[in-house]
């Protein structure tokens, strides 16, 4: 069940036409105020709350090293002098020649890409694991940066992006320049992260900003192809940040997610949090809200019992989710967004690359290393 882009309200509902009827259309603004225990001022995004001079110190050296590492990588390393070829089969070893067929704004600086890849050029369904991304080359500088293709690649060698333009981001910059029918070159499928059904009893995914995409790619990859009865045995929740509700991924990526949440409530949540109110957002359709940034207590609620019923006496005797109660159980966080959300909620990115303890609200809630996975 291949979603495609743009989707309308119309081919949403033609997904289920013999189902209950499901509302999936414009949904009035319903936002509320969280109490307290919902929002976790202690978690900083962005520049919101001051951190420590320690805490400081050890977030830019991580930064640092990793910035090192990554400019070695793609500025330095074997890739940037990867040859190009248009016969071969999209590939890691080498770039590929793919068109622009489609360019939609949906803010003054996100955009949705579309890009054409020639049907002999299709790599083997094999070589793409469920998240996976493909690097694109700057050809004016000769940089390249990792972007996932929404839906993967579909029968016909389209892949869609959801691309930001961020000050000094050259590849997005340039990206963004791109006219229908210009031709880039890209490399890939890179596989980012595998997953298995059953090999964990819940998946936690977290992001923010079009950190969304890797997470869109793995549900759009399950629940479109599920099958009348066999649902994933692995249950999923997603927890998605936005600066404001203009700010919040176009109906195109939220209309799928909404309606798998609607058709199979049993194995997907979604849950969407916006730092601040915008008052042009009166004048937007949009799903229901929490005002507030995803901190402890949203991440305490996304791994709680999930029954009205088993959530009083659990609370009552136990109190919130205990240390030991995450390392003890088959779950799994995913994590991907802006490097300072990422540090809030799982520590550092660098630390994972020395496989240190995991620090941010995962840490104090005792998940260990084998149970975060930062995209």
């Amino acid at each position: 069940m291949q979603l495609g882009f743009p989707v309308s309200r119309h081919t949403i509902a033609s997904i289920a036409p013999n189902k209950r009827r499901f509302h999936v259309g414009p949904v009035n603004l319903a936002h509320r105020k969280l109490s307290d225990d919902d929002i976790d001022s202690s978690a900083p995004i962005q520049d919101r709350q001051p951190w420590s001079k320690g805490r400081a110190v050890l977030y830019a050296s991580g930064v640092g090293i990793a910035s090192a590492s990554l400019y070695y990588i793609l500025v330095n390393g074997p890739s940037r002098s990867a040859p190009t070829s248009a016969t071969a089969p999209l590939a890691p070893t080498h770039f590929t020649p793919v068109t622009l067929t489609a360019s939609i704004s949906c803010t003054p600086y996100t955009k949705l890409l579309t890009f054409k890849l020639p049907s002999h050029l299709i790599p083997d369904a094999s070589t793409r694991m469920p998240i996976f991304s493909v690097y694109v080359k700057d050809s004016d500088i000769q940089v390249e940066r990792p972007y996932t293709p929404l839906e993967g690649i579909d029968a016909q060698g389209q892949m869609h992006f959801w691309v930001k333009r961020y000050q000094g981001g050259e590849v997005g910059r340039w990206l963004h320049e791109r006219k229908v029918g210009d031709e880039i070159e890209i490399r890939g499928p890179i596989p980012n992260w595998k997953w298995q059904d059953g090999e964990w009893d819940e998946i936690v995914m977290v992001s923010g900003g079009t950190g969304i995409t890797p997470f869109y790619q793995l549900m759009n990859g399950v629940f479109s192809a599920i099958s009348e009865g066999r649902l994933p045995r692995t249950r999923f929740t997603l927890l998605h940040s936005s600066p404001t509700p203009l700010d919040l991924p176009p109906r195109s990526i939220l209309g799928p997610l909404q309606l798998f949440a609607q058709l199979y409530p049993e194995s997907i949540s979604i849950r969407l949090y916006v730092d601040a109110m915008d008052p042009k957002a009166s004048r937007v359709d949009l799903p229901r809200l929490a005002l507030g940034r995803i901190g402890r207590k949203a991440l305490e609620r996304a791994v709680a019992p999930r029954s009205a019923e088993t959530d009083w006496w659990w609370t009552k005797l136990w109190g919130p989710t205990r240390r030991a109660d995450v390392a003890r159980r088959k779950i799994l966080f995913l994590v991907c967004g802006p490097e300072p959300m990422i540090g809030a909620i799982a520590g550092p990115r660098v630390q994972a690359a020395h496989g240190a303890v995991v620090g941010g609200v995962l840490g104090e809630m005792g998940a260990e290393p084998h149970q975060v996975c930062k995209l």
